[in-house]
């Protein structure tokens, strides 16, 4: 029996009613509009409540039965409520639940000012929707729609009935403002066992950046023994950031790593600091510095940094924990310099490098860049395109010869056809070389010269079909190519090699016209190639699924530039090239390349990686690379699920080739819906003849902390396709409250 009275109809019966409204019906009230000031406005809130029966005392109104109270997202239930007219007051009693703004208590008492949200609940049980956490205390406290302290807390964000890990507290302060919890005299349970105990710790209530010790990292290798990180990241500002991380290792002793990144609309860069005072195997100091900047200057110009040194060769053999790290050669050292106007660009740069030497497998040191100016610009005119590339470099070296090099190569290419299914592009260009040679010159190579026109031509046409596999419906295509260079011979044989290599014979090779990197070396050639490629396009989206491909290059003449001189003839014909890549099915994907020898009759390159990923959480991967007399290597990598919530990792790089272990890891996860271990062992080579084993275990607590050594990054650079499986929503923990 729902009705609604005007303000003056409700004044009556306030003031005179004497018997109360009882019936099998609900009644509901619509009571004067009540004013809830806010930091900005004041807003005007209607009230509406309803019971099984309602009473007006005074101009008071207690209900009872089903008792509820609504205004703007806020709702109040209870058994009994009385609400105080003048002063904005609600005393509720008996299985009361107040929700607003995604948040949910429960308790047996609730004492509520509507007008400042202020007010108290005892015994409550709660919910915060930010973070589907949810817990238990002695007594609320609403300070506001967005702050509450709890007393004598049990706080988690484990699904109803599942205390898996509980963060128990003397107080708990929610700041829904700054999304930020912050706790007092606290103490963290895994399955009922402290583990960790704290006077103070505070948590985002999301996933924003805050201020604050992150979980221990725990962890031992055998070239540093048992180790302990503390990292503590500073949130400076929303552009600025800090991370501190001591590292106590057994056998060596502290290295403090510092990292420091900002980014502003026109700047950003990043800043590390690390040091090892006295490393007691080393017996010296081991630190590491690096800085990485970029910057919009304004008016199409920009300029950027990026700065690396380690005290010495064997830094990250030593003290890295990834593949990536201990890998490293050469540490750039670089300032860059940019404008960019429209059809032509400018850059200058200086460069040098760092060169970490392996005592087993020492390798060349290159030329330092002081300075290197370039020039490009591209412009179109009538049909044709004119480009031109400039260099002017200025070689160093301790050891080789210096020198300095001027190259010019402008060029232009003209359309003969332009549609959509067929083209033919010719193109010239000269390129023009001069060199003035300096120090370290022991054979007396005089200044030189080398000026080469070049001319290619490239042509195609795309033929298109419609055809049904499988049950889907697709665009093939057949693509025939044709591309043709023609390079007179230049003698090149007195002319220095600053940054010349011969390029890897690969599809993109194929179709260019140097067969060198660099400027120092142009090659000879009278060549065609010749190539076919076939794809199968999705005929809804348009998306590539499968391709195969095959290309061989003919020379009607035998090169004669070569870095070094050839064992034999050269052929005039290349080796056959065949590739095939894409999706098989939804779960199966395909990358496959073979380099074929038919003068011989073998393979000199053969590579194969195949994919399964059924689902998130389950991934396959294979690989086989091969290369005549150099590589042979199997790569296995999976994330597999073993046997109800635990899945295995693991990676396998082993090198046939040499009989030699390059990288294995191994590795279990549990994930339940409020926490996740990891355990995972790594053991990889950092030199020739030196490798380095890690273990790594971490404890994960959803949305509060994680301790332990961090195997996540390792995770998902050894297994392309890992998934973090607790990275799932987890929406449904709050049905258990509800």
């Amino acid at each position: 029996m729902p009705f609604c009275p005007d303000p003056a109809a409700f004044s009556l019966l306030c003031t005179l009613a004497a018997t109360p409204y009882a019936g099998e019906g609900t009644l509901e009230l619509h009571l004067e509009r009540t004013f809830a000031k806010s930091s900005d406005s004041q807003d005007e809130t209607p009230i509406f409540i309803s019971a099984r029966q309602i009473e007006g005392k005074g101009g008071n109104i207690e209900a009872t039965g089903d008792a509820e109270l609504r205004k703007r997202g806020q709702a109040i239930s209870a058994d009994r409520m009385l609400y105080l007219r003048d002063s904005k007051e609600v005393f509720a009693d008996g299985a009361v639940r107040i929700e607003q703004d995604n948040n949910l208590m429960r308790g047996p008492h609730l004492e509520l000012d509507l007008v400042s949200n202020t007010g108290d609940m005892e015994r409550p049980e709660f919910y915060l929707g930010d973070n589907h956490a949810r817990g238990t205390a002695d007594n609320l406290h609403m300070a506001g729609r967005q702050n509450y302290t709890l007393r004598n807390v049990s706080y988690t964000t484990c699904p109803e009935g599942r205390d898996d890990w509980l963060l128990k507290t003397r107080e708990l302060e929610i700041d829904r403002n700054s999304q930020i919890g912050t706790a007092r005299d606290t103490r963290v349970e895994f399955m009922g066992v402290p583990f960790l105990y704290t006077p103070w710790m505070d948590f985002a209530l999301n996933s924003q950046r805050k201020s604050g010790f992150l979980g221990p990292v725990f962890g031992s290798t055998v070239q540093g023994g048992n180790e302990v990180t503390l990292p503590y990241y500073w949130n400076i500002a929303p552009d600025r950031d800090a991370t501190l991380a001591p590292r106590v290792m057994l056998k060596r002793g502290l290295l403090l790593n510092n990292e420091f990144r900002y980014l502003e609309p026109s700047y950003a860069g990043e800043a590390h600091y690390d040091v090892l005072p006295g490393d007691r195997l080393a017996n010296r100091t081991r630190t590491r510095m690096a800085l990485t900047h970029s910057q919009n200057l304004g008016y199409g110009l920009g300029g950027s940094l990026n700065l690396n040194r380690v005290s010495d060769d064997a830094y990250f053999r030593d003290l890295a924990d990834a593949v990536s790290s201990t890998s490293q050669t050469n540490l750039v050292r670089e300032g860059v310099l940019t404008y960019g106007g429209g059809w032509w660009n400018a850059a200058a740069r200086a460069q040098s490098f760092q060169t970490l030497q392996d005592p087993a497998a020492p390798v060349a040191v290159p030329y330092r860049r002081m300075p290197q100016i370039s020039l490009g610009a591209q412009r179109a005119l009538a049909r044709a395109n004119l480009t031109f590339n400039g260099e002017l470099v200025d070689f160093r070296h301790p050891t080789s010869i210096n020198g300095q090099r001027l190259v010019l190569h402008p060029g232009a290419s003209y359309p003969l056809i332009a549609d959509p299914a067929y083209y033919v592009t010719p193109r010239l260009g000269l390129h023009v070389t001069r060199y003035a040679l300096g120090a370290n010159n022991p054979g007396g190579l005089p200044d030189a010269a080398r000026t080469v026109p070049i001319f290619s031509v490239d042509s195609g046409v795309i033929f298109e079909r419609d055809r049904r596999l499988l049950g889907q419906d697709f665009v093939q295509t057949l693509e025939p190519r044709a591309y043709y260079v023609r390079i007179p011979h230049r003698d090149q044989n007195q002319l220095p090699n600053f940054d010349a290599a011969l390029a890897d014979f690969s599809f993109a090779q194929m179709f260019t016209e140097n067969r060198f990197f660099g400027s120092d070396r142009i090659g000879d050639a009278n060549q065609m190639t010749l190539a076919l490629t076939s794809r199968l396009l999705d005929q809804g989206s348009g998306a590539e699924r499968f391709r195969v491909a095959v290309g061989q290059r003919f020379s009607a003449k035998t090169p004669q530039v070569n870095l070094v001189a050839p064992a034999g003839d050269i052929p005039n014909k290349s080796d056959i090239l065949f590739a095939a890549s894409g999706r098989i099915t939804s779960a199966w994907s395909l990358d496959s390349s073979l380099q074929y020898n038919p003068n011989q009759s073998h393979s000199e390159k053969f590579g194969v990686s195949a994919r399964y990923l059924p689902e998130s959480g389950k991934v396959l991967n294979l690989g086989y690379r091969f290369t005549r007399n150099s590589i042979r290597q199997m790569d296995l990598s999976a994330q597999w699920p073993l046997s109800g919530r635990w899945h295995g990792v693991a990676r396998w790089n082993y090198s046939i080739q040499d009989s030699r272990l390059l990288e294995s890891l191994t590795g279990l996860e549990y994930n339940e819906k409020c926490w996740t271990i990891r355990l995972v062992a790594q053991r990889f080579a950092t030199a020739t003849q030196q490798v380095s084993t890690g273990f790594f275990v971490q404890l994960e607590l959803n949305d509060l902390v994680m301790v332990g050594a961090d195997p996540l990054s390792l995770l998902r650079q050894s297994v392309p396709g890992y998934t973090k499986l607790n990275e799932t929503s987890r929406d449904g923990q709050a049905q258990g409250l509800r």
